[in-house]
C-alpha cells in the first residue's frame, strides 16, 4: 500500500527534472541512500533532517527552505535543521544505547545502574523563578 506523497518528494522530484538529475545519483552525492524517496512514499523511510537535509538541498541546488514547501528566502524552523535524534525519535546515539541496554536488566539491576546513574550526575538543580531567584518550594 503506498501512501500520500510527501510535498518534499515532489518538490525534489520537480528539481531532478528541473536540473536534469537522476534521483539515485543526486542522493549519494548528499550522502543519502538512492532508494530513500521511494522508501519515504512506501513509510519505511523519514523525511531527512538537519545536515542530511541540507546535503540534499546543496545537491538539488536549492534551499531547505524550498524543499519543506516555504517561500525560499524564507528561514527554515530551527527543528528541521536539528539532527535526527537516533531510532526512537527524541534520543541521541549514546542515550539510545544506553536505554536499549538498560531494558536489558533485570529489575534489581536496573534500581542499581539508577542509584549509580543518579549518584554520578549530582543533585538535581533548584528550579528558578522569572526574575532569576531560586524559587520557593511549598
Amino acid at each position: 500500500m503506498e501512501i500520500e506523497a510527501h510535498p518534499l518528494i515532489e518538490r525534489v522530484e520537480g528539481r531532478l527534472e528541473r536540473l536534469g538529475l537522476n534521483a539515485e545519483e543526486a542522493l549519494r552525492a548528499a550522502g543519502l541512500p538512492p532508494d530513500l524517496l521511494e522508501n519515504i512514499r512506501q513509510g519505511k523511510a523519514r523525511v531527512p533532517r538537519g545536515q542530511s537535509l541540507v546535503r540534499l538541498s546543496e545537491a538539488l541546488s536549492t534551499s531547505v527552505a524550498y524543499l519543506v514547501g516555504l517561500d525560499p528566502d524564507a528561514q527554515p524552523p530551527q527543528e528541521l535543521l536539528e539532527e535526527d535524534q537516533a531510532n526512537l525519535g527524541l534520543l541521541a546515539a549514546d542515550e539510545d544505547a544506553l536505554l536499549r541496554a538498560y531494558r536489558r536488566l533485570d529489575i534489581p539491576a536496573r534500581a542499581a545502574a539508577l542509584h549509580v546513574m543518579l549518584t554520578m550526575a549530582g543533585p538535581e538543580p533548584q528550579p528558578t523563578g522569572r526574575h532569576g531567584k531560586r524559587a520557593k518550594l511549598a
